[in-house]
């Protein structure tokens, strides 16, 4: 058998050879993003780089224990709140599904896995996934989780209001893992915050959704909901830590499911 690099990319494979590589069981790692505006100190691929780079992390210290392997990242996602912006590129909920549930049936047909972990860097992407996964067991077997990394994350952030969108634990994040790609002179302390009742009620109300927007100014303040002054790479590295350290046990449950699965599929109705 071919050596395996540290991340497991299966685009590293040569095509002859790939049903002795993965089984079943294997896991398929998917980052997916999104490409949109982040404010004037972080890059527009800001949702691409974190879900891309705590997928090879996590496949990085997991990938031997769980036979994880990675697929491309997917680059854009949902990101309506911020279609006001210059360079948010964002699909339909439609094209959203038809390029998801392609992807779901060519892994049917062309690999082995029946087990797919996606790693969404995008908070958007959180509303359609939590139902596509259904789907995805239903129409393709494929047993699947949704990683939400700064959700998972038990790193304490120390931020004092809601922090959602290119706040301190993004731009922490983003300084841990690339340092390079985060303006640091275009962070600045907020003058006047947003009205944090307003954020919690058209963000947070679990009673009632609503489409808020990056750019309603009760909300945001240069397209951002969270300040960004108080980051550091020291926090950011230990948001990575813990989402990979977090992460073990999805996995494990993840294989676990998948075991339930099978033994309730094999089950007649009734």
């Amino acid at each position: 058998m071919a050596l395996r690099s540290a991340s497991l990319p299966v685009a590293d494979l040569a095509s002859p050879g790939m049903a002795g590589q993965l089984t079943e069981t294997s896991i398929l790692c998917l980052p997916l993003g999104a490409t949109e505006q982040h404010g004037a100190h972080l890059p527009l691929d800001t949702d691409v780089i974190v879900a891309q780079e705590l997928t090879r992390l996590i496949v990085e210290r997991w990938g031997d224990q769980f036979d994880l392997w990675t697929l491309p990242v997917v680059p854009v996602g949902l990101s309506h709140e911020h279609g006001w912006a210059p360079g948010t590129q964002s699909l339909s909920i439609r094209d959203f599904h038809a390029l998801l549930r392609e992807m779901a049936a060519d892994i049917v047909h062309t690999l082995p896995a029946r087990n797919l972990a996606i790693v969404n860097g995008h908070g958007g992407n959180r509303g359609f996934l939590d139902n596509f996964l259904h789907e995805l067991r239903a129409d393709f077997a494929i047993n699947a989780c949704t990683i939400h990394p700064f959700d998972l994350t038990k790193a304490a952030t120390g931020a004092t209001a809601a922090d959602v969108h290119g706040g301190r634990s993004e731009t922490s994040l983003m300084l841990a893992i690339a340092p390079d790609r985060v303006r640091r002179d275009a962070i600045k302390a907020f003058e006047h915050p947003p009205d944090e009742a307003t954020i919690r009620t058209l963000i947070f109300d679990r009673g009632v959704s609503w489409p808020w927007r990056s750019d309603d100014p009760r909300l945001a303040r240069g397209g951002l909901i969270g300040d960004p002054s108080g980051a550091s790479a020291e926090l950011g590295q230990a948001i990575v830590e813990s989402i990979v350290a977090e992460a073990r046990g999805v996995l494990a449950r993840l294989l676990e499911n998948q075991k339930i699965m099978r033994s309730s599929d094999l089950l007649p109705p009734g």
